[in-house]
């Protein structure tokens, strides 16, 4: 069985991306690694040099940034990586720069993957997500958020990033998933206000223009943590990978959990509820087909 790893990155060292750790954290199950690394302004070419693995193959790209459309830039640049895999690939594996997947779940995955590599049916794994949000002690959801999504896939050439690389499609129609016991850490809200503003204008030029970022997002705004519907302590370990980067945490998260409620309308808190006590969520956005 053979795995290739593959991921996309421009500025990872100007959007404080937690990409070295991405690409370690699934390292250890993959027989190669594509990186497709975008004409940066920073030196995040040389931060992938420097994780100094044989496996890794980096592959030099250019971003259209003229494309502001829905984010598909993203897509463009997951696919350049997807088609640069060895075509004798079994399972490739997804992972986006503000994303890591604790060790505790290698195992698991394996296992997945060896389990379903002869059935036909299923095309893919489904993992489960955790966002954190704001610092590495507290989580975020909200019924506008991913609970789960594709990122590891069997590889063929007519599987394509979908949107704004969020899931994949193979020959246009959604692929056939099996759910596994595994979550991605999301880490990509884990930043001081400041920061995630930066983010967020950086972000946004990928899917609207200058007149509706400057409206938006102002160079002089911050982020005021209002778009998660709720907030909990995470009581569990981080990957190890991600350890000297928490240690190195360098503000403190003030925002209260309590001012979510007040931002949330009657009928997103009538549906939160539903969700509590049944686990489902109405109209739900899937991206897969689960077999």
């Amino acid at each position: 069985m053979k795995v290739a790893g593959f991921t996309f990155i421009r500025n990872a060292v100007k959007n404080d991306y937690p990409i070295v750790e991405a690409i370690q954290s699934i390292l250890p199950l993959c027989d190669e690694f594509v990186v497709a690394v975008g004409d940066s302004e920073d030196e995040t070419l040389r931060l992938i040099e420097n994780i100094n693995s044989t496996k890794i193959r980096i592959l030099h790209t250019i971003w259209d940034t003229s494309v502001r459309e829905g984010g598909r830039t993203f897509a463009l640049e997951t696919d350049k990586a997807f088609a640069a895999i060895s075509p004798d690939t079994d399972w490739a594996f997804y992972i986006q720069g503000d994303e890591c997947i604790h060790e505790k779940y290698l195992p698991v995955i394996r296992k997945a993957m060896e389990d379903n590599l002869e059935d036909s049916e299923v095309e893919g794994l489904l993992l489960k997500y955790i966002h954190f949000y704001g610092s590495y002690d507290y989580t975020a959801s909200s019924r506008r958020w991913y609970r789960n999504e594709v990122r590891i896939l069997k590889f063929h050439p007519d599987i394509h990033s979908y949107r704004d690389a969020q899931g994949f499609r193979k020959n246009g129609r959604k692929i056939q998933v099996k759910p596994i016991d595994a979550y991605v850490y999301h880490y990509g809200w884990v930043k001081p206000p400041a920061g995630l503003g930066n983010k967020m204008q950086s972000f946004n030029k990928f899917y609207h223009d200058d007149s509706w970022i400057a409206a938006n997002y102002p160079e002089t705004d911050t982020f005021d943590y209002g778009n998660a519907d709720r907030l909990l302590r995470f009581e569990g370990t981080h990957p190890s990978v991600m350890r000297k980067r928490k240690e190195a945490l360098n503000w403190k998260f003030t925002f209260d959990p309590s001012q979510l409620k007040n931002k949330m309308s009657f009928r997103r808190r009538l549906l939160q509820k539903l969700e509590d006590l049944t686990g489902w969520r109405l109209g739900e956005y899937k991206n897969y087909k689960v077999v």
